[in-house]
């Protein structure tokens, strides 16, 4: 078996080094190569593992980071999925998801010819491996060369706790009615059963997602510790909960996206990047609507990259937006969605639809946007609040539900649209007028002026905490100096739990 590898340049003396393995999904991805720069930026030498088709977009992210190197290693060839697919997102139906979690169970030969690679040259034993939760397996590969497997999670602290106790507090949640509160100790606000993934309460015992969660559990138990993509003044009062559950330290180290910001903002930031921005014609129309409007004004309108929506529902967008009468930027990832027709001519002077790749840390930063229509993914829900800007929650699986409820009821930075439930407690489509007063509220009403202190209030936190001295800063010090310097038992870093 073939294995490639495009390292960077090396050192003479012999810096920590630490192997990153990320789930193949840009959710996934993204926080595990800002950890990485992160990382590099503290002098601690990194290898990323990927396959072949998902290194141009790592290459992309890391080019300018010497200390950082790429091994590739070849995707299996399955039979359930498309020939030459290598991502999560380019999955042609949330059904195969379960059949690509188990084919990445067939890199685990090809990630151990890596490791004992690398293991075989003394400067470049890696101090551990960090992996996504969706890749158990690691563990055991890490156990045969003696390495510290470190757990990566795509999920904050709390909605973690919340989705892995539900059964010990609710063992029936299945029988419950859509509208029945349910109130859990040391969780400040009510949830609903479809708040959960829809496994956790549809009551199929043979649902092809719980073996997988079984495994991941599993794992995490054997892992040395746990990385989380939050951070102390957002989550710090539930860590000792999530602590118990996982059995290990959580070293929370977040948000990553603003590690590499806070540098920028250090040099001059005169970069390729930079440029990139400046001259996108989306921000450049954003710039325009800072002149004719002003500062907040925009609406930023995004579902992620795993979303399936129908065209019916895209159409209910396209007219809420249009009623609401706000200037709006628009991701649409649909591929058979067509606008109605005239209404691009009706909103071109306010609205910009987008089906291209955008860059969505660029124009979340950018002063003219004011809210974000979001199905509440993690990495979308701390992008938001880092910038400081509020979320209008429409969770559409997983557990963005707990997240959406989380910012808006919980953290208080946000609101929630209307999803109202059909007989069988499927999501029904959401109608036009709602998504047009939400839009209306969040951006123009008393509720929304509220949301919008409270998370620039969390994106001053955010910031602070990545910043020289900040506890997430420190966190990350911690777990570097953990792993290299103190007590090694048979050659391993002392465990983080004492």
């Amino acid at each position: 078996m073939q294995i490639w590898s495009i390292m960077g340049s090396t050192s003479t003396s012999s810096p920590p080094h630490v192997v990153i393995f990320p789930f193949m999904a840009q959710g996934h991805t993204l926080p595990l190569l800002d950890l990485s720069k992160a990382l590099a930026s503290r002098g601690t030498r990194v290898t990323i593992i990927t396959t072949p088709a998902n290194a141009p977009f790592i290459l992309s992210k890391n080019s300018t980071h010497p200390t950082i190197s790429l091994s590739i290693i070849p995707f299996p060839e399955v039979e359930e999925l498309p020939e030459g697919c290598e991502n999560v997102n380019h999955l042609p139906s949330p059904d195969l998801f379960v059949p690509f979690i188990n084919a990445t169970k067939l890199l685990q030969q090809p990630f151990e010819d890596v490791l004992k690679e690398l293991c075989d040259s003394d400067s470049t034993i890696p101090i551990c491996v960090i992996s996504d939760m969706f890749l158990p397996w690691t563990v055991d590969s890490c156990c045969l060369f003696d390495i510290p497997r470190i757990v990566f999670s795509g999920m904050g602290v709390l909605p973690t706790v919340i989705e892995r106790n539900i059964s010990l507090h609710v063992p029936c949640i299945s029988s419950l009615l859509h509208s029945e509160p349910i109130n859990l100790p040391s969780v400040p606000f009510p949830l609903n059963k479809t708040d959960f993934p829809d496994f956790a309460w549809r009551g199929d015992e043979k649902h092809p997602m719980l073996p997988i969660i079984s495994e991941i559990e599993q794992a995490e138990h054997n892992s040395w510790g746990y990385v989380v993509n939050s951070f102390e003044e957002l989550e710090g009062d539930h860590v000792a909960a999530f602590e118990n559950h996982i059995e290990t330290k959580a070293w929370l180290v977040g948000p990553l996206l603003l590690h590499d910001q806070s540098k920028q903002d250090l040099m001059n930031s005169g970069s390729k990047d930079v440029d990139q921005k400046q001259f996108s014609p989306y921000i450049k129309w954003l710039d325009q609507k800072m002149e004719g409007v002003g500062p907040g004004s925009v609406i930023y309108v995004a579902f992620g990259s795993q979303s399936y929506m129908t065209d019916l529902q895209m159409e209910e967008i396209a007219l809420g937006l249009e009623m609401a009468g706000q200037p709006f930027i628009w991701v649409v990832r649909s591929r058979t969605w067509v606008p109605p027709v005239g209404w691009e001519d009706r909103v071109k002077e306010r609205g910009l639809a987008i089906r291209d790749w955008v860059d969505q840390r660029g124009i979340l930063e950018h002063p003219a946007i004011g809210g974000f229509l979001t199905h509440c993914g993690w990495n979308s829900v701390l992008e938001g609040l880092s910038m400081g800007v509020p979320l209008l929650a429409w969770p559409m699986g997983a557990e963005q539900g707990l997240n959406a409820r989380y910012t808006a009821m919980g953290l208080k930075a946000g609101l929630m649209v209307l999803q109202e439930r059909d007989a069988k407690d499927d999501p029904m489509t959401v109608q036009h007028n709602v998504i047009c007063d939400s839009v209306k509220e969040l951006m123009r009403g008393d509720h929304g002026k509220k949301a919008r202190e409270r998370a620039q209030e969390l994106g001053r936190k955010a910031r602070q905490a990545v910043e020289k001295g900040g506890p997430s800063d420190k966190k990350l010090d911690e777990l570097i100096e953990c792993l290299t310097l103190k007590t090694r038992i048979q050659g391993r870093p002392a465990d983080p739990k004492g």
